[in-house]
């Protein structure tokens, strides 16, 4: 991959799983599919990916078995974690021509953690010189409502007036209960597509395991910054189909 992705999952809600999304893929894209990856954390003043890192390198250091566990995973993996950078949607893209730097190995993406709020000075900006953005969003009235003002906003303001780079942006399915009508996803598809808004096939279930970290029980991991996500917990989870997805849309 000759140039840099830039890669941003972005909605105006809160509260719809944006960062860990984020962690998820940015750790299947390092630590599964081979790339070299970074993440910037610009959810000021919540910082949920940067905190996660620092919590998970406490807890290394202060056990032998994780300690033990972090040296085997990477002498297999052959490179380190990828990076958690601390920065604001002002300063993120000058933060992130630092990362690309002053890393040692060329990075294929940096994933970028958005506020869940378009108000933030900034934002705007930052997200118009992503590659590409994905729109979580839920089977929820007001989400969606939320979610397509973003989409209308962004393409009206800054797609179809050239102010943007931004390759692809699309919605996906999260927090998907298969209880509900997928009737329902079929009606919200459809009001998509007819205003020409792309939806990706891939449907993130609603799942506690995308609250399972590193903990001192030793637990299986699923959400982490540094480990892999346990095969058996991300089997299900949609998180490998959704990186291939994202993949073949990048690749063409």
């Amino acid at each position: 991959m000759s140039k840099t992705r830039f890669v941003a999952f972005a909605t105006q809600k809160g509260g719809i799983g944006k960062s860990t999304i984020t962690a998820l893929v940015a750790n299947y894209f390092h630590n599964v599919k081979g790339y070299n990856v970074a993440v910037i954390d610009c959810d000021e003043p919540q910082y949920n990916l940067a905190d996660l890192r620092d919590e998970e390198l406490e807890l290394i250091k202060s056990s032998d078995y994780f300690k033990a566990q972090a040296c085997e995973h990477f002498k297999k993996l052959g490179k380190k974690s990828f990076s958690v950078t601390r920065s604001n949607t002002v300063n993120a893209l000058d933060d992130a021509e630092t990362v690309l730097n002053e890393t040692e190995v060329k990075l294929d993406f940096i994933f970028f953690d958005m506020p869940g709020t378009i108000k933030s000075e900034g934002v705007m900006k930052t997200l118009s010189q992503m590659d590409y953005i994905f729109v979580p969003v839920s089977a929820d009235r007001f989400v969606v409502e939320s979610a397509m003002s973003f989409m209308q906003l962004f393409h009206d303001n800054f797609l179809t007036q050239g102010w943007s780079v931004t390759k692809k942006l699309a919605f996906f399915w999260t927090m998907v209960d298969k209880r509900e009508r997928t009737s329902l996803y079929d009606v919200y598809e459809g009001m998509f597509k007819s205003l020409d808004y792309s939806v990706l096939n891939t449907r993130l279930p609603d799942s506690k395991r995308f609250r399972r970290e590193l903990s001192e029980n030793r637990k299986a991991v699923f959400r982490s910054t540094i480990f892999p996500s346990d095969p058996n917990l991300l089997r299900g989870s949609g998180i490998k189909e959704l990186s291939d997805e994202i993949c073949e849309i990048i690749k063409t």
